[in-house]
């Protein structure tokens, strides 16, 4: 796991390597164990290490293959690469590192860009044809490392986070309104390849795109598994439990690949819950697991500790658990704002940044349980689109799972925004009319887990460990697992509340009293209704001259929501001034005016 950063020149100058250096230092917190850059022609590139496979200095990167013309910068980790180095190895290649960078990179002079489909992981890349020019760049199936970039008819910058792309200068920091319009649909989520700001974009996941020495460049989508029911399995709930018991173990398994110790993320869910199961399954005894909780705010249980506590025991790990005070809630949530590549509401952000500076001081890499509730229907409101039929789709989806309808948004909003499109209805329309989603179910998830998914727990994961260099892994996005759930008849996802299939592997190897438990998440009271120190923050930032002068939010409108600070609540119940301040709040942080 590190931070890559680059610039590709197109106008026949040399690249600017004080910019990539700037980008480069703001990727220290990814990458704190190394630092390498690398420059020829047009091109430069910037490289943090975090040393979790090869922890010699073999694996240092920018990474060059001088005999196959090769340079690259890596960011994640392909959990085959032992296997893949054996098939290059049988024709004819020969390796100086144990890293899998150097997998990467024999792999790309092996199968040109087709080599993504050869690799298990987790990524990021920018790779350099020495004799070409040519620059690839390239995400991972479901879009768990991150690329942002900004291009213009002289240059491309590419890094693993949007702060470091400011950090270089030249960037447009106008809003986009459809961005806009989408983080307040969606609770701050805004889809690849748009971000809030109009001058950057991400390279969507399951990508692999190919720039050529003028400017032009072509993207290829090399992954997207079928969301109908085409499996053999059929509709026999036993088979499919099996199966996916022996995905999930296989998942876990991969993610136990490292040089450096593992540990789980355990809030005492089913997710987190069956990862530490799997793994004493394996034979890993004394596992480091962690949980933390914050104080009770208006009435709301601030930790879940019952339940980690519960698991631990069972299991026997090596458990730690940490006690937030609400005191240390407006440190904390600055130092999440800064981690933020891109602005995010969800309040459990400030949870994981603080859990993650605590495990960090432990171990390196850890497991957790993101993705198991888009992967297998989960959440609440899956039923009532269950429920229609495949046409009626995109309306059923807006009405469940949008914060709050175009009308209401608009009226937050200052006239001059530009947001006056439908920018989210529109999203949603396009992405379900696509072939391949056999059911209003189907096509809703494919969109979560595709499109959604990637840019909101999937970034809130990434960009709060690495703020602390730590690696946190999801076997529930192992991209297997993935495609077998796609297959997976709704129904057998959506029995028992949600994640049937997933509960019914629980009854065997967990206590029922996990299993059966209420849906849980990871709270943070002091944010969700508005702490005293949270809202001093909050107000502060609403109302300073840069806020006032960006005229986003419709000046009245602010002024009841400060008024009423734990009264106005998005449809799904997410505190409305801790949506319209997190933007704010951001912008600040990353000083734009």
């Amino acid at each position: 796991m590190c931070g890559l950063s680059g610039e590709v020149r197109f106008d026949g100058g040399r690249p600017d390597l004080a910019a990539v250096e700037r980008m480069t230092d703001m990727l220290e917190p990814r990458g704190p164990d190394g630092r390498g850059a690398w420059s020829q022609g047009a091109v430069a590139l910037g490289h943090r290490r975090l040393k979790i496979i090869d922890l010699s200095e073999r694996g240092a990167q920018p990474m060059t293959d001088a005999r196959l013309g090769l340079t690259v910068v890596f960011n994640g980790c392909v959990y085959n690469h032992r296997e893949v180095r054996r098939r290059l190895e049988g024709v004819g290649h020969r390796f100086f590192s144990e890293s899998d960078t150097e997998v990467f990179i024999k792999a790309y002079a092996e199968w040109g860009r087709e080599c993504v489909d050869h690799l298990i992981g987790m990524f990021a890349f920018a790779l350099v044809e020495h004799h070409t020019g040519r620059v690839v760049l390239g995400r991972d199936r479901l879009g768990i490392k991150p690329l942002y970039v900004t291009q213009d008819a002289a240059r491309l910058r590419f890094a693993s986070t949007l702060p470091a792309l400011l950090a270089a200068g030249g960037v447009d920091t106008s809003l986009d309104p459809a961005a806009l319009h989408q983080y307040l649909s969606w609770h701050g989520t805004v889809p690849a390849p748009r971000t809030v700001l109009a001058g950057v974009r991400k390279i969507p996941p399951a990508t692999v795109r190919v720039i050529e020495p003028d400017g032009t460049h072509r993207d290829h989508c090399y992954w997207q598994p079928s969301y109908t029911r085409h499996s053999v399995l059929g509709a026999d709930p036993a088979l499919w439990r099996e199966a996916v018991h022996d995905a999930l173990r296989t998942a876990v398994r991969r993610r136990t690949v490292a040089d450096v110790p593992v540990g789980v993320l355990l809030s005492g869910g089913l997710d987190s819950s069956l990862i530490v199961a799997l793994l004493a399954e394996e034979g890993h005894e004394k596992v480091p697991t962690f949980a933390m909780g914050f104080e009770s705010e208006n009435g709301e249980e601030g930790d879940e500790f019952h339940y980690s506590d519960l698991i631990a025991r069972t299991f026997s790990t090596d458990h730690s658990q940490f006690m937030i005070p609400s005191d240390r809630l407006p440190a904390a949530l600055e130092g999440a704002i800064a981690a933020m590549s891109e602005p995010m509401v969800s309040h459990d952000a400030v949870a994981f940044h603080m859990l993650s500076e605590q495990v960090a001081k432990d171990v390196k890499v850890v497991l957790c349980g993101q993705g198991a509730d888009e992967v297998f229907a989960g959440y609440h409101w899956y039923p009532p689109i269950a429920a229609v039929a495949r046409e009626d789709a995109p309306a059923a989806y807006a009405d469940a799972y949008f914060d709050r309808t175009h009308d209401d948004l608009a009226a937050m909003l200052d006239p001059g925004t530009g947001a006056a499109r439908d920018a989210s209805t529109d999203f949603v329309r396009a992405h379900m009319a696509a072939p391949g989603a056999e059911t209003a179910l189907d096509a809703a998830l494919r969109m979560d887990v595709h499109a959604l998914m990637p840019d909101d727990p999937v970034k809130r994961v990434d960009n709060m460990t690495m703020a602390w260099g730590l690696e946190a892994r999801v076997p529930f996005l192992d991209h297997e697992l993935v495609e077998l759930a796609a297959a997976c008849p709704p129904e057998l996802k959506l029995a028992q509340g949600g994640k049937a299939v997933l509960k019914d592997i629980g009854r065997k190897i967990l206590p029922p009293e996990v299993v059966d438990r209420p849906k849980g998440y990871f709270p943070v009271p002091g944010v969700r209704h508005m702490a005293e120190p949270v809202l001093a923050r909050v107000r502060d930032a609403l109302t300073a001259p840069e806020a006032r002068r960006r005229g986003v939010f419709d000046q009245r409108y602010v002024a009841r929501l400060l008024a009423e600070p734990d009264r106005h609540r998005a449809k799904r119940g997410a505190n409305t001034l801790w949506q319209v301040a997190t933007l704010e709040l951001w912008l600040q942080a990353h000083g734009i005016h």
